[in-house]
């Protein structure tokens, strides 16, 4: 995971830089603190980690996440990483459904939500083919390069992904 989170575009699409000269600075080796952070995972109980991997080259290329679970009002957010090696080949829409599938089907969540910044139409199109919904926008939310970006708020409800499930499953969609 060192490689990818050092990848400039997953720095910048993730908002964890604010300037391309930063993004050049990660060396994508492995530290204390990122072993520490991975291998803490398994005991957190308000999230879910997960490994994506290329089968076809038994390749870690990200992760998809759900986090930040709210028990009281069944939601939790999720979010995703693709580094260069899975891009622009639908890995990344893949582990997406996949893991809406196991939050809606596995658990009492009614509501699952995301934040991408508007620098990233690829991802917005990719949550949109998935059901989610645009609900908001958080204005000038990350500094990058000098250029204020704004935050782009989308979820899905349990019942919009029961429709879209059920026209999948007839062959729909």
């Amino acid at each position: 995971m060192a490689a990818i989170l050092a990848d400039p575009e997953v720095l910048r699409l993730t908002g964890s830089t604010h300037s391309s000269g930063d993004t050049d600075r990660e060396t994508g080796l492995p530290d204390d603190r990122l072993r520490q952070w991975y291998g803490s995972r398994n005991d957190q109980v308000d999230r879910l980690d997960l490994a994506i991997i290329d089968r076809d080259h038994d390749r870690l290329v990200g992760e998809v996440v759900l986090n930040d679970l709210d028990p009281g009002n069944e939601s939790c957010s999720i979010r995703i990483l693709i580094g260069p090696a899975g891009r622009n080949r639908g890995l990344g829409t893949e582990a997406m459904r996949l893991m809406v599938d196991h939050a809606f089907g596995t658990t009492q969540l009614h509501r699952l939500e995301l934040e991408v910044y508007a620098f990233n139409p690829r991802a917005q199109r990719v949550y949109q083919k998935l059901g989610f919904v645009h609900e908001g926008r958080r204005r000038a939310a990350l500094m990058f390069d000098g250029e204020r970006i704004d935050a782009i708020t989308m979820s899905i409800l349990r019942p919009e992904w029961e429709q879209d499930r059920t026209a999948r499953r007839a062959g729909q969609r």
